[in-house]
């Protein structure tokens, strides 16, 4: 790395790259149609990753999108065409296998946005999507050593992986910016 490429906002940039090449973004496209067939998409990721959870949510919300997220009390119970879209960084987490077994037994689909699409989590899946990064599992692996602590890096490339995915989605159902802006609360 040159002098002038190795500040940490230079070094980091170059951890994301991984993560948004062509091959990560050619996942946005099955994922996007399955969200958009969905009948009801119920949310969930614990942690840091919740909060991207939940802010995937909001935004397929504001699409007009018929979505919740787990834990909150308005959340309708799952059922056959439904989704649960679930995120398990480390591959695997108790709490999401325990929501994909129920969610699986009521007839939903079930989605695993993951940085190890071989751990038990993502098994269970009908789609995995794959962002390559490192996770707290793997912090501590001197190959994977991110200049972002713990998790970060895998929760940042969640953000902007799911905001390309929401452009996608918009272009898929024809909608036009003022038409997500419409929908946001104004109870702020």
């Amino acid at each position: 790395m040159s002098a002038a490429s190795d500040t940490l906002p230079d070094r980091l940039l170059e951890e994301l790259r991984p993560g948004l090449d062509p091959s990560v973004l050619a996942q946005i496209e099955p994922l996007a149609e399955t969200l958009a067939g969905a009948r009801r998409i119920a949310c969930f990721g614990v942690g840091r990753e919740g909060l991207m959870m939940k802010a995937l949510t909001m935004r397929l919300f504001h699409l007009g999108l018929d979505a919740h997220v787990v834990g909150d009390m308005t959340t309708p119970p799952i059922e056959t065409g439904d989704v649960l879209f679930v995120s398990a960084g480390p591959g695997d987490f108790g709490t999401i296998a325990a929501l994909c077994d129920v969610a699986r037994r009521a007839g939903a689909q079930v989605i695993c946005i993951t940085a190890m699409p071989d751990g038990p989590v993502p098994a269970m899946a009908d789609l995995t999507v794959h962002l390559p990064a490192q996770t707290m599992a793997t912090d501590q692996s001197p190959a994977t050593r991110s200049v972002l602590p713990m998790g970060s890096l895998y929760e940042a490339l969640m953000f902007l992986f799911f905001e390309l995915l929401v452009l996608n989605l918009r272009d898929r159902l024809g909608l036009a910016p003022d038409a997500m802006r419409a929908r946001h609360t104004n109870l702020e």
